[in-house]
Formats: C-alpha cells, structure tokens, sequence
C-alpha cells in the first residue's frame, strides 16, 4: 500500500465532460469521447461522464429516427468499447438505442471492453422548448430488463446500480437531464438502494438563469441524498437553430461544491474532483433518517440490481489531491462564508445565554477575566446578551484573579477590556490562598522549592473556580464557563473545582482557531465601540498560555500539547465523520505542507502562516488520539450545559458525542500503523 494514493483513503475521481458535439456524426463523437477518456485515465480518474446523446447530437430532432444514424450509433459505441478496453475509468456515454420497437435516450455504462449496462431516461419532457417525445420513449417502467448491443444481451433499466468491487463505497447510478426536475428523481430512489455516486447526462440548452437552477438541484441531490452528483451538459456543436448551448459542468458531494469548469467553452473541457466515499458513508451511518426512508420506499428501492466490475485502480500512484482542503475546518477561507459562520456562531452564543439567564430568573453573570483569547469572548457574548435582554452591563460581575505567573500584559488587558465594556470589574489576588493551600498540604513550593507540577496548577485553576462560585452565590449570579471545544477535545482544564466547571459555559461547542477569528469579526463588523474593539486585537496577538508556572519565559500551551491549528483539524475529522486517524494524517499534510498552496481565512496574519511535514503532523496526531480516546472523556461526561454552534459537532454527552470515561485508544494507534508513515515522510 502507498500511503499517498488517493484510493487507499477512501477516494473516487470523478470527472464531468463536456466538448463539441457534431451534429449527427458518430464516429466523429466517439472520437471525441476518446480523447477524453485517454486524458482522464492518465489522471486516475475512475468515472467520467459524459453529455446527453453526445454520440449523435442532442439537439437533431427527427434525425433520431434515421436507421444510418442509429447503425452509426451502434457502430460509434463499439468503437468506444473497444478502444477503453485498458483505460480506467467507467465511460458514461449518452447514446440514442432502439429497443423494442421504439428509441430511447441512454447512459450507456462501459468499463475496460465491456458494456457494464444501459440505463434509459425515465422521463423525456414534453413542454415549453422541449419535443422529445414524438422521438423518444420514457424508460421509467424500464425495470429487470436487458438489451441487445453490440452482439450481447446486456442489463437495461432504470434499476441498475455499477458497483467497483476493488473501490469499497463506489456504486454508481445514471440519470439523464430531465431525470434531476421532477418531484421524485430516480436518483433519489438509487440513492436509497445504495448509489454513492449519482451522475447526469445532460442536454439543457441554457437560458437566463438556468445555469443557477442546474446548480440548486445538483447541490439538493447531493445533500439529500448524502451523495456525490456529477452533472455535464452539451456545450458548442449542437444546433442553435432554436436554442444555445453552455456546457456547464458540475461535482457536488453532500452539498459542498467540488469542481465546475468555465461556461462557454470553446473547445473540450472537464471538471475532475475526488469524491470521498467514506465521508458519504459516514454521514448515512449517522443520519438513521436516511436509511429509514429507505423502508419506506422499499417496494421501489429493494429490487435494485447490481452490475459489479473491477476497477483496478492506481493504489500505489501519488495522484495528487483533487478537492479543496480547509487548513482550518472549522474556519472557511471563503470571506462571506466565514463572515455569515462567525455571525451565527456569535449570535447561537449570545441568544443561548440570553435565553438561560431569563428561563433562571435573570440572575447576574459572574465571570473570571485572565485577558486570554476564551474569557475575552465569553465575555463580549456575556455583553451582546446583556444589551439584547434590556439589561445593564453591570450586571456581569467581572473578576480578574492573578496568580504566581500572571504578566502585567494579561492583567492590564484584563481591566482595560472590563472598563471599556461598562460591567462591574474587581481584582481578587488568589496567591496568598495558593500559598496557604500548598503549604497546608505540604507542598514543596511552601518550602521555597521550585516545584511547578500539576498540583501547583491546578491550586490556582481550582482556586479560581471556587472565588467565582463562591461570587456567585454571595451575590445572585452564576458563573460563566470559558472553556472551549478544542480544550474539551484535549482535556485541558482543571476538573472538578476547575475550570472544567461552570453554571453555563458559552464557549463549549466554539474550537480555539474560530474564536480567533470571532473576536476578528466581532472588530471588524463593529459589535463595540472602537477603544473596545482596540484592546480586542491586542488580546489576539497575545500568545496562548494558562499563566500557571512563574519564570522569565511564558508558558505556551501550544508548546506542550501541540498547535490547535493540527488538533482542531484532526477534531474536526474525528467528530463529524469519525475518519481513522492515517486518513486524517494524509489530509493534513495536504492541507498543510504548503502555505503557499489553497487559501488562507481572511484576516488570518501573514506572520503566523506556517507548514508542518508528516513527522510532525504524525506526532500530534498521536498525543490527540491517547488524550481524547483515552484520557479526557470524563471530564466531557460531566461538562456542564452550552449551545452547540458548528456543523462539525460538539462534545457534550447530551449531544453529539457520547462514550466511554474509560475507553482506551489502541485501535486509532494500531490504525496510524497501517502505513509506514515514516518511510512516506522520507
């Protein structure tokens, strides 16, 4: 095995054509169709499909009906057949076929020299622009059935399914053009019986407006679906007597565009994506929904047939990877998508808090301030919800509660922060109580040892804790949570009397590369006031730390259990689609062996634009896997409650993730095993 094949993660590529048809030439087409399919396969493309009766032209009417043309069409695909006869991929080529006494509009499915089968178009439509009825036949009663071509009888239906033996989750079904507009498409019912990969051979002249269209039902398909939709359309060549033609060319998976090339090509174009079948796979898994509407459309979906051939694709070939990559998953790189996420996110917090606090009988909001990243957010949330309640922001008791290693930095954007935003601001010293705590256990740091190990920390975390519960009950309030998903995924905080504990937490379902780029938008889109919005960057460029162990150098969190950049990457991966972590580590390098590779979210600084290579990638990865898998699920078991904000899940054991305290996590180790990441890295 090669680690850096696509095909050993769980890949398919796909490809959708598009080109000059000549109207009513066959051969000239078959050629066409050639050219294409050599190219594809010097790009280890596993599918491609092709326009709508591209073998004679779309748009010709009566010529349909013509025996030298149908002969030619035969011909054509025999031509095809054996010419791919050792090229990879499945050809999807649309072909007008007579069949018992009428013509009807095909797929024609074909793979390494043999026609795998023939799927007719279930519904040519009859209106407006379109007469394709007085040629040809609706196949959607077309079930169970064969067809003779090419000297053999081959499976003909609208109830077949093409499945790669070699590929596991490759299952193809083909519709055609009108197929995809009605109520219920066949792809639907395919989909249901087990197609990953649904394509459209279509004609679709283009008018105003409907290229937008096309885009609305492929991306719904695939959502709905939970599949790959591959969509081509008939480009120049075809006959503008009436009508024109725009080639457009569309992948979607599971809602997300892949690929799509320029409209109006002049010559011969494709898009190519790489489709991944494992996250199709995984979302079924999940969505219970899915395979229950599979019962209830059994009668249609149980008697799918299934074509089975064998692939044999490059699995030892670096092929690159085809598909955009978000170096941070949770962060889009695209600027208006980023702006809408952090709006929602900003708001899901705001309203949940408002919403606790107002079903509790309005109780203040008693919050610890360090002036790190977490409690600066947890804060300005604590704010919005306060001005959206009709409320004072003096109700926010805030507290900043200096330790041993508490710099003049933190503690000074502290205050500014809290001064600026209006709330009720206090500084309560915790060390004099540390100090009493650590002596009265009998700590080597009472005795003026330098010890700083974990219960030198976690006095101070635990002690901090306690203040603001004690706060809270002194003064009618509750305490604030600060926390945030990446933490929670990695088990850092202090359990218990810690800053794992809270009345409410806001931050809980927000990973630590988001709320970056939250206070980023908070600035931007001028949530405050701009002094406030001043002392926010600030705070952005200070560098991540718990403030725990004194000396001169500031401890990193970063430097001791890894960047967030790679664990809320790896999380992202592990929560949304559970994916094994030699998958995961194969993404990452792709999404981060290059700054210079994809696109960075905006806003995100120059200076801090940096790579990891695998060795690196590979070490992370594995203190992510012993502590999620293996140590940090009983703090999660009793995390307090927090509204869920990301698509990519959260860890409450109410919600999304829910497992074992005592689990262990030998099986994603044994799984980086698979590869021998140390050679690939080399």
């Amino acid at each position: 095995m090669s680690f850096w094949s696509i095909y050993q993660h769980g890949f398919a590529r796909v490809a959708a054509c598009t080109g000059h048809t000549v109207i009513a030439d066959p051969r000239a087409n078959a050629e066409a169709v050639l050219r294409h399919a050599r190219r594809c396969a010097d790009e280890g493309v596993a599918v491609a499909v092709f326009p709508e009766l591209c073998l004679s032209g779309y748009a010709i009417d009566d010529l349909l009906l013509q025996d030298a043309l149908l002969d030619d069409v035969e011909q054509a695909l025999a031509t095809i057949v054996a010419e791919s006869a050792e090229l990879l991929p499945v050809l999807v080529v649309g072909a007008p076929l007579r069949h018992r006494g009428r013509i009807f509009n095909c797929a024609v499915v074909l793979h390494r020299g043999r026609i795998l089968g023939v799927v007719p178009k279930s519904y040519p439509p009859n209106y407006r622009e379109f007469y394709e009825r007085r040629q040809i036949a609706g196949g959607d009663a077309e079930r169970g059935g064969t067809i003779r071509l090419g000297g053999a009888e081959v499976p003909f239906g609208v109830d077949l399914l093409f499945s790669a033996a070699d590929v596991p989750g490759l299952v193809l079904h083909a519709e055609i053009c009108e197929d995809m507009w009605v109520p219920v498409p066949p792809s639907a019912e395919a989909a249901l019986a087990g197609a990953t990969v649904l394509v459209n051979l279509s004609g679709s002249p283009i008018t105003v407006g409907r290229a937008e269209d096309r885009k609305l039902l492929c991306r719904s398909a695939s959502s709905r679906c939970l599949a790959a939709y591959v969509y081509a359309a008939a480009g120049l060549g075809e006959s503008t007597t009436d009508l024109s033609w725009d080639g457009q060319t569309l992948i979607y998976e599971n809602g997300v565009l892949l690929a799509e090339t320029e409209r109006f090509p002049l010559g011969e174009q494709y898009a190519v994506a790489d489709v991944d079948l494992d996250l199709l796979r995984q979302e079924r898994q999940r969505m219970g929904t899915f395979g229950e509407n599979g019962r209830t459309h059994a009668a249609r979906t149980g008697d799918f047939r299934t074509v089975s051939f064998e692939l044999a694709p490059p699995a030892t070939v670096d092929l690159g990877l085809r598909r955009r990559l978000e170096r941070f998953p949770f962060v889009p790189a695209d600027a208006d998508r980023l702006a809408l996420d952090c709006y929602e996110a900003y708001n899901i917090q705001v309203a949940g808090l408002q919403q606790r606090l107002a079903s509790i009988g309005g109780p203040k909001v008693v919050i610890g301030v360090s002036g790190g990243l977490d409690s600066t957010h947890a804060l300005i949330v604590a704010a919005r919800a306060m001005d959206r309640a009709g409320r004072p922001r003096s109700d926010i008791l805030a507290f900043t509660l200096p330790g041993f290693a508490t710099s003049g930095h933190t503690k000074d954007n502290a205050h500014r922060l809290m001064r600026a935003l209006g709330v009720t601001a206090a500084e309560l010293d915790i060390t004099p109580t540390a100090r009493l705590m650590l002596k009265e256990i009998g700590h080597p740091f009472a005795s003026g040892e330098p010890v700083y190990d974990v219960t030198f920390e976690n006095v101070q975390a635990g002690l901090r804790t306690d203040y603001l519960f004690r706060l809270a009950n002194q003064r009618g309030g509750i305490v604030l949570g600060t926390g945030d998903l990446s933490e929670l995924a990695l088990g850092w905080s202090t359990y218990g009397v810690g800053d794992q504990m809270s009345h409410y937490n806001v931050n809980s379902g927000v990973p630590k590369t988001l709320i970056q780029h939250l206070i980023r938008w908070v600035i931007s889109s001028g949530q405050f006031d701009d002094e406030t919005g001043k002392i926010l960057a600030a705070i952005l460029d200070t560098e991540i730390s718990p403030e725990l162990v004194p000396g001169e150098e500031l401890q990193s969190t970063e430097s001791k259990i890894g960047p967030y950049a790679l664990h809320d990457f790896t999380l992202f991966h592990v929560l949304r689609y559970g994916f094994r972590p030699s998958k995961i580590a194969f993404l990452a390098w792709h999404a981060w062996h290059d700054k210079e590779a994809g696109a960075w979210p905006p806003g995100f600084p120059e200076e801090k634009r940096g790579t990891y290579d695998l060795a690196a990638i590979r070490h992370w990865l594995e203190v992510f896997i012993r502590r999620f898998f293996a140590f940090s699920q009983f703090k999660r078991s009793a995390m307090p409650n927090g509204p869920k904000v990301s698509a990519g899940g959260s860890l409450s054991p109410r919600g999304d993730w829910r497992a074992p305290s005592d689990g262990t996590a030998q099986a994603w180790l044994r799984d980086l095993e698979r590869f021998d990441l140390d050679e690939a890295a080399r």
